[in-house]
């Protein structure tokens, strides 16, 4: 445990913000399974220390982009949102997305729909999309814990390989391009894809 907390401290520190948009949970009418879904996810995933920063609000497109504009300004280099991202009345979160966006990075929603695809037809009506605001990255995803799993971590094989690629493998690599921190990850949850250029020597306590 020692060593592991002192090879952690060597690595860079990231600040990410999760958001998870339901008019019933942020009222209590039910209790919210997407920011703990998130959490442990990010926790397995990243090698990093993470400072999370955890929001539950209601399905209202002017709270959400304030959100995300507060989570950027805050110091997030990576902002998730879950949920509000069909095509219900009330589902507006692509659209606060967007409203606040600086670049659209349409191919992250496309991968997450094929991902879905492999599993319910009703994938292609799913609108998430993803974002950079300043120097911070913005991505919706499904409101339910499985397919945000998916999602972020791909598909395998029973051999525990990967057969369709999440789309969290190329977050590191943009987050580097927008001059956040230099995110790492355990292969055995996600391998983080970039070229070998950008690759660092791995840091040592």
């Amino acid at each position: 445990m020692a060593d592991n907390a002192a090879s952690s401290a060597t690595l860079d520190a990231v600040r990410i913000g999760i958001v998870s948009v339901s008019d019933r949970a942020s009222t209590g009418v039910y209790v919210d399974k997407g920011l703990p879904a998130l959490k442990d996810w990010l926790t397995r995933a990243l090698r990093n220390p993470i400072a999370f920063e955890e929001r539950l609000i209601p399905d209202e497109q002017d709270r959400i982009s304030a959100t995300l504009i507060e989570l950027v300004d805050a110091g997030c280099a990576l902002v998730l949102t879950t949920g509000g991202t069909g095509p219900a009345l009330r589902d507006v979160t692509p659209e606060a997305t967007l409203a606040v966006a600086h670049k659209e990075m349409p191919g992250f929603g496309e991968q997450m729909r094929q991902i879905s695809l492999k599993f319910v037809p009703t994938a292609i009506l799913s609108r998430q999309c993803a974002v950079i605001r300043e120097q911070s990255l913005i991505l919706n995803l499904p409101g339910q814990p499985k397919a945000i799993q998916e999602t972020l971590e791909g598909l395998k094989n029973e051999a525990g390989e990967s057969v369709v690629p999440g789309i969290f493998a190329a977050v590191p690599y943009c987050i580097d391009l927008i001059g956040g921190p230099y995110l790492e990850t355990h292969d055995e949850v996600c391998k983080a894809f970039r070229p070998k250029s950008a690759i660092r020597a791995p840091k040592t306590p």
